[in-house]
């Protein structure tokens, strides 16, 4: 039987078994369907609708969920109430399965209630909602039909703060003076609440630390108006304690640069620096490296937001693992008009030194497992100022595990060392005002690197990296990192004659081979709503753009062998690249999303280069890609690679443009098990002709060309840590012949391991 026709016999038979279900209603209950409200006014009511799909929203209680015009969720509670429901049912039940709502569980009488109190809130006095069982014997089901009365709202006349006592009086009627409460507003609880808790806010920030929105309460006068209006007063509660109607100053801060719990009473020293106080029990932090981070000063009002910028700014060092601002109130201080605060800033610090061995089992959508040793030395305070110093080395092999047996590259090793500096100030040749940075500032990072890579029987491969630059939040959701220094060098040390080969029949990889050396700069923009778990919409987007052989040209010298320009002997690279990734992840409930992301990535070579460099080109397919598709196998365009599959596809499918796009489906399976149903499309190009790649060319035919693949994964979740299994097969193979291409290649199942979430 055909495989289409199967699956829509079976939702076909599901459809059929779920209206079934009247059968198993009691015979003296009818199964309720939901709540409908109808509204009547007496005047023009406006966002009626927007009225009346809130009253629908809180009808009480939700009837069950229908797919399609049907209950599969009634269906499989029905099916386990037999004597033997099975697994498969009982597991069903648990996923979409729901108790039936019946009409005796409406409480009518109740929910008319709460409709009246909801318009009194909105402003609707003296409304009145009626409720009626529209019933269907015959279905066996009931909806409830609620006939609301709508009287014109009150509406504000006047707007005034009675008399209270200074200083409050005049910092609650400068706030008020900028309110958006207005003559002809019409009467809101939820307005009223807002405008409290506004107050409050600006009476923070003017140093009222003890202040509370629940001290306020607004009165409303009708009396005076035949018309529906009123006067709104604003007072404070009676017994109000005197310490929340003065405003704070901070007498004092003093700051435990190496505080700890276990040893609180420990014998201090005491650093007095820009009019703060820096205490440690032994030289730990340099307080002028420490002192820009804080932006509590002494005789300024207490400030909520000076106060939370001072914690983030500390945490983001990198140097301490809790950062605690206590505030301690000066009683005797207290007076009619102010009061005081000493600032206690407790900072405990992280272990200043770590060393970490690592031995990993490393497997390769490639074919290459094998194991890799890693060693790691951090300094998490080396200079005394919060900088963090990172030393790394690593040493893997790894060898080709079902592969072609002919292919030379069947093994490689790997060896490397990595040092990195990162400053928590800017290290810049002028002084850029840390003040000029609010949220947070930015960090210098420096870093110097050098890679080995021998890939048996095919060449050895020298390379160096190295970097200056900047990385600094801007808010909560947005990232910059600049690197006006970015530098690689690369040296291919030695190459066997069946590499040479592969080179001479591909002068296009020859030339990104021979461009040793890249120098010039990038910057990348992030902007990321994924870090606040709780948005229904999430949108994650970067862009990173990448130049690099502008200055060197400058400096370069013709050669009349290569007929190009070089650096110190060294052929170098001139080109512009520029990646752009959006996110958008819709988060359904707690526990399942729809995850989508677009790529797209274009490198322009120019000047010094007909090519992007070999390490700064794209290719597609594998476990964060097209992953129907195995890692660099897709494309260029509609090239199909050799038949030998060998390490020369390997090497030559990339491309200097890349569009790619996915989507998935998450959900969860049972204890940290999660699931995935995904679909992913994409491929690269060259943006030109290469004899050695045919149809590898991009064009006005590259929808035609995308490489389309669905599959299911399964992960293994445990608090952030993501193992992830990904099968994946291809739909849509531009490599085919047209009109052959869309074809479900389920026999050509593609295996992916990864982790983290893809996207």
């Amino acid at each position: 039987m055909n495989k289409r026709l199967y699956v829509a016999l079976l939702l076909l038979l599901l459809v059929i078994q779920s209206c079934s279900i009247q059968k198993h209603i009691p015979e003296d209950e009818l199964l309720y369907t939901g709540g409908k409200v109808v509204i009547e006014t007496d005047s023009i009511l406006e966002q009626e609708e927007q009225l009346k799909s809130e009253l629908e929203n809180i009808l009480r209680p939700a009837p069950n969920s229908k797919f399609l015009g049907v209950y599969p969720g009634l269906y499989f509670y029905y099916k386990t109430q037999r004597e033997k429901p099975g697994f498969i049912n009982n597991w069903l039940y648990k996923k979409v399965g729901e108790e039936p709502v019946y009409v005796s569980d409406v409480k009518t009488y109740e929910v008319d209630d709460i409709i009246i109190n909801r318009l009194e809130n909105h402003g609707f006095f003296y409304s009145n909602s009626s409720s009626t069982l529209d019933k269907n014997e015959e279905e066996k089901t009931a909806e409830a039909l609620y006939n609301v009365s709508i009287k014109q709202p009150y509406t504000l006349a006047s707007y005034q703060l009675d008399s209270i006592q200074e200083p409050i009086y005049t910092d609650i009627k400068s706030s008020i003076s900028t309110t958006e409460f207005k003559e002809g507003l019409r009467f809101d609880l939820a307005f009223l609440k807002t405008e409290r808790q506004r107050i409050d806010n600006e009476l923070k920030r003017k140093g009222y630390y003890n202040f509370n929105p629940d001290f306020l309460i607004f009165e409303a006068d009708t009396t005076r108006y035949s018309s529906r209006q009123f006067d709104l007063y604003l007072r404070l509660k009676n017994a109000v304690p005197q310490k929340s109607l003065v405003p704070y100053r901070v007498e004092k801060i003093n700051i435990y640069s190496n505080y700890d719990i276990e040893n609180s009473a420990a014998t201090n020293d005491t650093i007095r620096f820009n009019n703060k106080n820096f205490i440690e029990t032994e030289s730990y932090f340099n307080p002028k490296n420490l002192d820009p981070f804080i932006t509590l000063k002494e005789g300024d009002y207490y400030s909520p937001r000076q106060s939370r910028n001072t914690a983030r700014r500390l945490s983001t060092i990198g140097t301490y693992k809790y950062v605690n601002i206590q505030y301690e109130e000066m009683d005797s201080l207290l007076t009619d008009s102010t009061a005081v605060l000493h600032a206690n800033i407790y900072l405990s610090p992280l272990n200043k030194r770590a060393l970490k061995a690592e031995l990993q089992a490393v497997t390769k959508s490639n074919s290459f497992a094998g194991p890799a040793l890693e060693f790691s030395y951090s300094n998490r305070n080396l200079f005394k100022g919060g900088e963090i110093f990172n030393l790394s080395t690593n040493l893997g092999y790894e060898f080709q595990m079902g592969g072609n047996k002919n292919d030379p590259s069947a093994s490689s090793t790997s060896l490397g060392i990595k040092g990195e500096v990162l400053f928590p100030k800017v290290l810049f040749p002028f002084k850029i005002s840390d003040s000029f940075f609010d949220y947070s500032i930015p960090k210098t990072k420096t870093s110097l690197g050098i890679d080995y890579l021998n890939r048996s029987d095919l060449y050895r491969l020298l390379s160096g990296t190295v970097e200056f630059g900047y990385l600094w939040n801007e808010n909560k959701y947005t990232t910059h990192e600049f690197n006006p220094i970015s530098i690689n060098y690369n040296n291919l040390i030695k190459t066997t004659p069946e590499f040479d080969e592969i080179l001479e029949d591909n002068p296009f990889l020859q030339q990104s081979f021979d461009q040793e050396f890249i120098a010039g700069l990038n910057y990348s923009f992030t902007y990321n709503e994924m870090v606040d778990v709780n948005k229904k919409h999430q949108i994650y987007a970067n862009t990173t753009v990448d130049i690099a052989g502008n200055v060197v040209s400058l400096f370069g010298k013709d050669d009349a062998d290569t007929r190009t320009r070089t650096f110190l002997g060294l052929e170098y690279a001139q080109y512009a690249k520029v990646d752009i990734d959006f996110r958008y992840h819709f988060n359904i409930n707690s526990n399942q999303k729809i995850a989508t992301r677009l790529f797209a990535g274009y490198g322009m070579p120019y000047g010094n280069s007909d090519l992007m460099p070999y390490i700064k080109q794209y290719y597609s397919g594998g476990p964060n890609s097209v992953r129907a598709f195995s890692i660099r196998s897709l494309g260029p365009g509609t090239y199909a690679g050799t038949e030998d599959g060998s390490y020369n596809n390997f090497v030559d499918q990339t491309g200097n443009i890349r569009l790619e796009a996915n989507i998935e489906y998450r959900f969860p399976l049972f204890s940290f098990f999660k699931g995935a149903l995904f679909a992913d499309a994409g491929n690269v190009w060259n943006s030109k002709e290469n004899e050695a790649l045919p149809g590898g060319k991009f064009s006005s035919d590259f929808m035609s060309q995308l490489g389309i693949g669905v599959g299911v994964g399964l992960r293994v979740d445990v608090q952030g840590f993501v193992i992830r299994f990904d099968f994946a097969a291809p739909i849509h193979d531009p490599t085919l012949e047209e009109g052959e291409r869309y074809d479900f290649q389920y026999n050509e199942t593609t295996f992916n391991f990864g982790i983290g979430y893809p996207f």
